[in-house]
């Protein structure tokens, strides 16, 4: 299936799912997030979601980094350039949305890519080869081409696998893991 069905298909899926859905289906993808083979590094990037589209809550999962003493790393991003500048996450973090709804920091200390170990990845639909199908603006791809080959790139999803994306391009990043509530798959 192509990128562009699958974006409609899975918002449509997603704008089906209760609050309740989402907690309970965000809390189990948390509890996977315990069995994967990462808790030896240190930093740690995590997207605040957008309510408003529905995307997994990682509040779980930030509360389980912090719980691990993990550096956590957050994004703000330009949309003029795509480009995605991280700061880490401190007590002194302020969060406001931007234009689209996204939670960003407004400042903070800046963190190269470089430096991130582990990337949580929000996307809209992936499939049994790691690749995925996000928004599609590219700040993802862009931003994990930044990152040291090594850099641990786990997406989280409410649903499966995909069969195949069809239209995968070659700058396009693979995951390394996607969990969703009920299983880990690992490419």
């Amino acid at each position: 299936m192509l990128k562009k069905e699958l974006r409609q298909k899975y918002k449509a899926l997603r704008n089906q799912l209760s609050e309740e859905d989402l907690e309970e289906m965000s809390l189990a993808i948390a509890n996977k997030i315990l069995k994967l083979p990462i808790w030896e590094k240190t930093y740690f990037h995590i997207f605040l979601p957008i309510i408003e589209h529905k995307e997994v809550n990682t509040e779980c999962i930030l509360h389980l980094l912090s719980g691990k003493d993990k550096e956590i790393i957050i994004s703000k991003s330009d949309f003029e350039t795509r480009v995605m500048t991280h700061f880490l996450l401190t007590d002194n973090t302020k969060i406001k949305k931007n234009q689209y709804n996204i939670p960003e920091p407004v400042d903070g200390l800046e963190v190269p890519s470089k430096k991130i170990e582990v990337v949580f990845v929000p996307l809209l639909a992936f499939d049994k080869n790691g690749h995925r199908a996000g928004y599609g603006k590219g700040f993802y791809d862009k931003f994990l081409s930044e990152c040291k080959v090594e850099t641990i790139k786990i997406g989280l999803s409410f649903f499966d696998a995909e069969e195949t994306i069809d239209d995968v391009f070659e700058n396009d990043i693979k995951l390394d893991y996607c969990v969703t509530p009920n299983e880990v798959f690992k490419f």
